[in-house]
């Protein structure tokens, strides 16, 4: 059974080959690298990459900014591991055998705001009507969005009114989108009678009993 104690050995003459002194577990750290008058390299080790090693680098910042997390087994989500050591400012080793690949120094990182998903979180939370959904929660109901809301509003006043000119559901139900909901079908709900002119299919009816809705009146 591989031990955290067999990535010790490659992990420290990767660091004696940089001019470190090393020594293993120093007041609670797995390895210590101390340089000069360099503030020291604190370096943890497990087997596999997982929340237990995180909090240890966690509480080494502390001690120092210099801090590096050391696996034996390259984790599955390697892309995610890697972001999250980035985010916290932590290097990132795997080793293999007596071979180390350094995959992340430790650094300051703040990653750059995309605000084109920004703009789409706000838009969405702006165009959605009252608070549909609970946080956190996992139902077999579909998740309700802005855009599944206006198809419900389309639905509905098809479903009490028979087939309608998009640019009235447009008006009547409150959906900008009408148009593009309608002739997408993503859901299967809409069934097109005529040019410019919808109805609602079987599966739209099943759409609105699913989600509670009440026919438009």
């Amino acid at each position: 059974m591989a031990l955290e104690s067999d990535l010790y050995g490659p992990v420290k003459a990767l660091l004696e080959a940089q001019g470190y002194s090393v020594k293993g577990e120093v007041l609670g750290c797995d390895v210590v690298a101390v340089r000069g008058k360099e503030p020291p390299v604190i370096v943890e080790l497990k087997q596999t990459f997982g929340i237990g090693l995180v909090l240890q680098g966690v509480n080494r910042l502390a001690i120092s900014d210099t801090i590096y997390l050391a696996v034996g087994t390259w984790p599955k989500k390697m892309r995610d591991v890697k972001k999250l050591c980035r985010r916290l400012g932590f290097g990132l080793l795997v080793v293999a055998g007596e071979r180390v690949d350094v995959l992340l120094d430790p650094g300051p990182y703040k990653p750059p705001k995309s605000k084109r998903r920004i703009g789409r979180l706000l838009g969405e939370h702006a165009r959605r009507v009252g608070d549909p959904n609970l946080g956190g929660s996992s139902t077999k109901v579909p998740l309700m969005t802005a855009y599944r809301q206006q198809a419900l509003r389309c639905a509905s006043l098809l479903a009490t009114n028979g087939p309608m000119k998009v640019a009235m559901l447009k008006e009547k139900a409150d959906a900008p989108k009408a148009a593009s909901i309608l002739s997408a079908d993503h859901y299967g709900w809409f069934e097109r009678v005529e040019r410019g002119i919808y109805g609602l299919t079987p599966k739209g009816r099943e759409g609105l009993a699913l989600h509670g809705w009440k026919d438009a009146t």
